[in-house]
């Protein structure tokens, strides 16, 4: 897992009208906060931040007025219209050693046995409990020759060392379906409908 260095500076100024404010400037607020201190209002550096957030689950060494601070994204609000538009930003600290539960991408590999087969991701992330300085950024799971009925529970997803769930070991994260054929309407259906009425 990469950390990415980002100076933040405090922010005085709260409110709908300083957070435009500090959008206007490419900057993005934010709060830091977690280990039972009072939340540190942020402004970030917008570009920085969003390339840093292309990572799930980005380490985030925050330098805030010369102290450094391990951080990770725990929520992220985006414009609606615009997702390269960062809006607010909550962080938590962390620190090395610390244990967090985070959500991180699950990811397939491999064809589907031959036929119409569809395959149905229940769960698009698998909860689970690493290390915060050795987070995972995704896991791979092989669905090759998988055939419809057949489905990947979350003790079958193979997990980095120091990781493990935290969710329920037989949830279903992914399943295969037979592909439904739409039936056609029968002839005449219509018709019939309409001589009864």
């Amino acid at each position: 897992m990469s950390e990415v260095k980002i100076s933040a500076e405090v922010r005085t100024e709260f409110g709908k009208g300083a957070s435009r404010r500090v959008r206007r400037e490419n900057k993005v607020p934010g709060v830091l906060y977690g280990h039972g201190a009072d939340p540190v209002h942020l402004t970030l550096p917008g570009h920085e931040l969003l390339l840093a957030l292309r990572t799930p689950n980005v380490l985030i060494s925050l330098d805030v007025d010369g102290k450094t601070q391990l951080a990770i994204p725990k929520a992220v609000q985006r414009d609606a219209l615009r997702q390269g538009i960062l809006k607010h930003v909550d962080l938590l600290l962390v620190r090395s050693g610390e244990k967090v539960t985070v959500e991180i991408p699950v990811h397939t590999e491999g064809e589907l046995a031959p036929g119409s087969n569809l395959l149905e991701h229940l769960l698009n992330t698998l909860p689970v409990e690493a290390e915060a300085t050795h987070i995972p950024t995704e896991v791979t799971v092989s669905i090759a020759g998988l055939d419809a009925g057949a489905s990947i529970l979350a003790k079958d997803i193979p997990l980095p060392a120091g990781s493990k769930l935290a969710i329920d070991e037989d949830a279903v994260v992914i399943q295969v379906m037979a592909a439904q054929a739409e039936e056609a309407p029968a002839e005449g259906a219509e018709g019939d409908a309409s001589a009864e009425a």
